[in-house]
């Protein structure tokens, strides 16, 4: 238990100060206006957007009305973690998982800085946990607390159930991050559904070795999530091309499913800032934001 609260308490470190980058690069801008609530109807102003126009009341009255609306001040982030097997891989210091826990803690943290709700819902081929939204700082330690402590009953990945389980725990419109490998078919359905009801951002983490194999003679490779395993010939330079180009072609299978479902979608290799990518993201949708 102490060594557990050691590690929760260095990711703190770590991530508390990497969130206030992130707070300051646009956390909020990326999501403002993103729930918005119904507040009045008025005559309208010049200057004021012609979309607002309530067209019942203008033909009513006679005179031109707008609708407006107050953004709502509290938002839900629920982080949605793939915990399979798979998730265990890495071979350049930090593993998929590790990557994924930082990743959740800065957005925890950062969602906590703007007075936000955060929840948890780790899945594999089953729900493995679910921890609903709630603010403050003990909540988010222990978040961090079950991405590294809990222990999968589950090694395989299935997407498709964890979206249609949030969608039926998560009732508010919240800011939805699915973070996973993507080892997993047959969820672009269930993710068109989701992503109607929430704001839904794909993270898709990966390992070097996942897109690329150095070329090291015959080699024992096995399934972490089947346990299937075979033999593979990494001097074989066709197979090798073959291994980059099915991984590409999946990463851009992954875009076009996020697209179709009005999702974002972010690809992160282990190796690379984390940080970097979602600010790059955040001035990206503060950008979209602002602009309408």
């Amino acid at each position: 238990m102490e060594d557990l609260l050691k590690k929760v308490r260095k990711i703190e470190i770590k991530t508390r100060g990497l969130s206030r980058h992130l707070f300051t690069g646009g956390y909020h801008s990326a999501f403002k206006g993103r729930g918005m609530s119904f507040s009045e109807v008025r005559v309208y102003q010049p200057g004021d957007d012609v979309r607002a126009i309530d067209w019942n009341v203008t033909a009513r009255t006679g005179e031109a009305h707008v609708k407006i609306f107050e953004e709502e001040r509290e938002m839900t982030v629920m982080l949605l973690v793939d915990v399979s097997a798979s998730s265990l891989f890495g071979t350049t210091g930090q593993s998929k998982q590790e990557v994924m826990t930082e990743v959740c803690a800065v957005l925890a943290f950062s969602a906590i800085a703007n007075n936000d709700k955060v929840g948890l819902l780790l899945f594999s081929d089953r729900i493995e946990l679910f921890i609903p939204p709630q603010k403050g700082r003990q909540h988010t330690l222990r978040i961090i607390r079950e991405l590294l402590h809990t222990k999968p009953v589950g090694r395989g990945t299935d997407i498709a159930g964890a979206l249609q389980y949030a969608r039926n725990v998560v009732r508010k419109r919240s800011v939805c991050f699915l973070l996973s490998d993507f080892l997993s078919d047959n969820f672009e359905a269930p993710l068109r559904i989701f992503s109607k009801r929430h704001d839904c951002i794909g993270l898709h983490t990966w390992d070097l070795r996942e897109r690329t194999l150095p070329d090291v003679g015959l080699l024992r490779v096995a399934d972490a999530e089947s346990a299937d395993a075979g033999w593979v010939d990494t001097a074989d330079p066709d197979f090798r091309r073959a291994y980059t180009r099915r991984f590409e072609q999946r990463v851009q299978t992954l875009r076009e499913i996020f697209g179709r479902a009005g999702a974002d979608f972010i690809s992160i290799p282990t190796t690379d800032s984390y940080v970097q990518a979602l600010l790059r993201f955040f001035e990206k949708r503060a950008h979209v934001v602002a602009h309408g």
